[in-house]
């Protein structure tokens, strides 16, 4: 009787001791969550900091910073501030930046099938439906194997569809082909090849470097993207005359690009937030640019007496039948281009032929209500 009293005594001390490490534990947990502290991500964008799509950058960051409740927070850096605005891909894979905001077609020197994702004509689709066929229609896979064939420790979210591009900023208006032979001309991507094959010496420039390149006649002309972030980076400085509507960049998007290895450490409900995040940002800039960007091309206009002319249709008809030419040679050098071009033309057949048959002319619209025999409201 007395040994199975003490061991009784032994095991009930032996269970409290247990409970009360397990409650000691459970106690801690929170305190060593706690001492971890939030997650910290350090960006670049490719953009200068005045840029409007560094403030896109900024409004990503925001969201997620918000959406986590300050469990995740990013912080964006401009162009250059830790590698230049073409680097940013490598930074971002190797470590040395946890992410960045940009677009593809800066990543054309490591895998030229990359600026298929905006860089082009984007077979009569517009940005919104290039996305789509990301998202839908085959592009996501694509992208990751792509990045995959060049050893790329990313991960990418294409967002934000863009305008359609101008033409550029030129000294006088280009009225025919052959004013593009030996412009000194600045563009990115399969633009490089597209201006090449219309004459001009292309030299592919970040955007926060394009101006003063113009201005110390390093280039006679440039595009870059639209009013707001032309106006900012002063392209009216160096030049009045500026061509609109062109194919060279009509259905480009951003890129929100993070390194693999720490996203893939992220718990599962952050990523998701991230994922939702892009979505939400992508609709958010959209709207954005449409207020921000009519604004600037209204005081572009009555401020700065810029002159806008529409590129003629002779010159968009060319740069259509040079993309082909362009698209021909590098998917017969290049698998990987070829089976993207490939599907993108298949989902644009499908996709444009509902859209030309479906959407009404908001021209019409436009000159019934603003058009010379408008009828003025009161």
């Amino acid at each position: 009787m007395t040994n199975t009293s003490k061991d009784g005594a032994s095991t009930r001390r032996r269970f409290l001791k247990a409970a009360a490490a397990g409650a000691a534990a459970t106690v801690a947990a929170p305190t060593i969550a706690l001492a971890q502290g939030p997650i910290s991500m350090r960006w670049q964008s490719t953009w200068p900091a005045k840029d409007i799509f560094h403030e896109y950058a900024l409004d990503y960051a925001k969201k997620v910073n918000d959406m986590t409740g300050g469990d995740l927070k990013i912080e964006v850096l401009p162009a250059g501030a830790v590698v230049p605005a073409f680097g940013l891909l490598d930074a971002v894979s190797k470590g040395t930046l946890d992410g960045g905001h940009g677009v593809l077609a800066y990543h054309y020197g490591k895998q030229n099938a990359l600026a298929l994702w905006g860089s082009g004509p984007g077979y009569a689709m517009d940005a919104n439906m290039l996305l789509a066929w990301h998202r839908y229609g085959g592009g996501k896979e694509l992208l990751e194997k792509l990045y995959a064939s060049i050893g790329a420790n990313v991960v990418s979210f294409p967002y934000g569809p863009m305008p359609t591009q101008p033409l550029g900023w030129y000294k006088k208006p280009m009225t025919k082909v052959e004013d593009f032979q030996g412009l000194k001309f600045r563009t990115v991507g399969i633009s490089i090849d597209v201006f090449t094959g219309l004459g001009a010496a292309v030299n592919a420039l970040p955007g926060g470097e394009i101006v003063s390149a113009m201005d110390r006649g390093l280039l006679d002309a440039a595009e870059f993207n639209n009013a707001t972030s032309d106006r900012v980076l002063g392209f009216p400085d160096v030049s009045k005359i500026c061509m609109l509507q062109s194919y060279h960049q009509n259905a480009e998007q951003f890129e929100i690009l993070f390194n693999k290895t720490k996203f893939d450490a992220l718990p599962e409900k952050m990523r998701a937030i991230i994922a939702n995040a892009v979505d939400a940002a992508g609709q958010d800039m959209a709207w954005k640019a449409i207020d921000r960007y009519s604004k600037d091309y209204e005081e572009l206009q009555t401020k700065d007496k810029v002159k806008f002319y529409k590129t003629p249709d002779s010159i968009l008809q060319k740069q259509l039948e040079v993309f082909d030419q362009v698209a021909e040679k590098k998917s017969a050098e290049n698998p990987l281009f070829k089976e993207i071009v490939e599907s993108q033309l298949a989902f644009a057949k499908r996709a444009t032929q509902w859209e030309q048959d479906t959407v009404v002319s908001r021209r019409m619209a436009y000159t019934h209500y603003f058009g010379p025999n408008a009828k003025k409201k009161s």
